[in-house]
């Protein structure tokens, strides 16, 4: 179980280079489908890896949420 800490969207459109805004994308009242959980070393190095991916590259957005582990009693 974690916390998820402040997101930042990662976009490459037509993989002509890594644009990175800080914030959500979007907010919902519902839940989002369509996640994956990847281990990295630091947000950077998360944001690398995603901006390869389809969505990043077709005009699409991917966020990249820090998982923060919650504190143990």
């Amino acid at each position: 179980m974690g916390v998820a800490g402040d997101p930042v969207q990662v976009r490459n459109h037509d993989d002509a280079g890594v644009r990175k805004t800080q914030g959500p994308y979007m907010g919902s009242d519902l839940p989002i489908a369509g996640f994956a959980v990847i281990e990295a070393e630091s947000h950077e190095e998360a944001a690398e890896l995603v901006s390869a991916t389809p969505c990043a590259v077709a005009h699409g957005v991917v966020e990249v949420w820090p998982l923060h582990s919650t504190p143990q009693p």
